[in-house]
């Protein structure tokens, strides 16, 4: 690779898990979006995406943590079937195009709902329904795994449209939900013996640093408001990337 390119892709991996970790999530639809922009092939994108989206959603998920806004209660329901779901979708390579326009659609919707909605406060929480949130579960981690992503950026809007979290304690199950699925969905990418790129190790750094930054502005200096703003737009970006790229 030469070192013009390795020079953006790291200045852009760091920018992209500043942005992505303030909001509880792991940044993998920007690493990708990014890759595919540089005409990268899906064998490189898709190991080097989780890799990165395990380091920032590890962060992101002891800050959020620490600050208290992590929901057992919640995240069980979903990771319990996702998990598995991500390591079946992560085994297989597959063209992304049979699910694209689905994708762009759900990201774009939900980033207009978060948007116009108003704060979800803690006490108007409520629990989600156990067999629903199960078989959302299994989605969210079979296209996790197949699309390379944690699966978070599904997940939040999700949770706060229906109501099952306020906006920080969102941020904390999702970057815990996307942790797990990165890590099956890795898990099952090398057990079809494929291998991960050697130099996604230098991209390291440069995701490890903004995920600490942008984590740390996401839960504990960023108002609720802008956080939930800030996703909506992220949402956005997303979307389109992944209609573009």
């Amino acid at each position: 690779m030469e070192p013009s390119i390795l020079a953006y892709l790291i200045i852009c991996i760091f920018t992209v898990a500043i942005l992505y970790s303030c909001v509880g999530h792991g940044g993998a639809s920007g690493y990708i979006a990014i890759m595919t922009l540089l005409g990268l092939t899906p064998m490189i994108i898709k190991p080097t995406a989780l890799m990165l989206n395990i380091l920032v959603s590890a962060i992101a998920s002891v800050q959020f943590y620490r600050a208290g806004y992590f929901r057992w209660s919640v995240f069980w329901r979903f990771a319990l079937t996702s998990i598995p779901f991500a390591y079946i979708g992560g085994y297989y390579v597959l063209p992304a195009y049979t699910y694209k326009y689905i994708i762009v659609f759900i990201l774009w919707f939900s980033a207009v709902q978060l948007f116009v909605r108003p704060v979800m406060q803690t006490n108007e929480i409520r629990l989600p329904s156990t067999p629903f949130t199960l078989l959302m579960g299994a989605v969210l981690g079979l296209f996790s795994g197949l699309m390379g992503v944690g699966g978070g950026i599904f997940l939040s809007p999700l949770l706060i449209l229906m109501g099952w979290a306020g906006n920080k304690e969102t941020a904390a199950v999702s970057a815990f939900f996307i942790l797990v699925n990165s890590c099956s969905g890795l898990l099952g990418f090398v057990s079809a013996d494929h291998a991960i790129p050697s130099y996604a190790l230098t991209f390291a750094f440069a995701a490890v640093a903004g995920g600490f930054a942008g984590s740390y502005m996401g839960s504990r200096q960023l108002p609720v408001l802008g956080a939930q703003r800030l996703l909506s737009v992220i949402l956005v970006i997303a979307g389109y990337k992944v209609l573009f790229t």
